[in-house]
């Protein structure tokens, strides 16, 4: 019984003398998400850490890796035609906005073949890919 005496005695000694010196302090919220006010510096951070746990594949990334799986020589032929059809382009606008005109008539560079007419529109212009069968018109306008 004086076992139990002491100890409640020193528990309360204890607790009178912890009271004194305990402290407390405030909670406060911070943000982590830079979204919802957190610091932007966490940004690449929860990035990272997303994709990092994405088990999900990104239609769009397959599709990029697809362009660069061609063939060297088949990227050749594909920046050639760009270059072709970048070339008759500026020479359209050109001839619309500049001095010389462009001859109406058909021409066939590489694997397209081109028909250019007048008409009271405008000059009307059909490319034909002989490769694919791919057909594009263009009219431009007269002003």
């Amino acid at each position: 019984m004086k076992k139990v005496f002491y100890s409640l005695c020193f528990f309360a000694a204890f607790c009178l003398i912890g009271a004194g010196e305990a402290m407390a302090q405030d909670f406060v919220y911070q943000a982590k998400n830079p979204a919802f006010g957190g610091d932007p510096y966490n940004y690449n951070w929860m990035m990272n850490s997303a994709q990092a746990q994405d088990k999900l594949k990104d239609p769009k990334q397959e599709s990029q890796k697809s362009l660069f799986e061609d063939n060297p020589l088949q990227d050749f032929k594909k920046d050639l035609n760009r270059q072709i059809l970048s070339q008759l382009s500026r020479q359209l606008v050109t001839s619309q906005f500049g001095e010389d005109g462009i001859t109406p008539g058909s021409y066939t560079i590489g694997s397209y073949k081109i028909d250019v007419t007048e008409d009271s529109k405008g000059i009307n212009i059909i490319i034909v890919d002989s490769a694919t069968g791919d057909r594009t018109s263009v009219t431009i306008p007269y002003y």
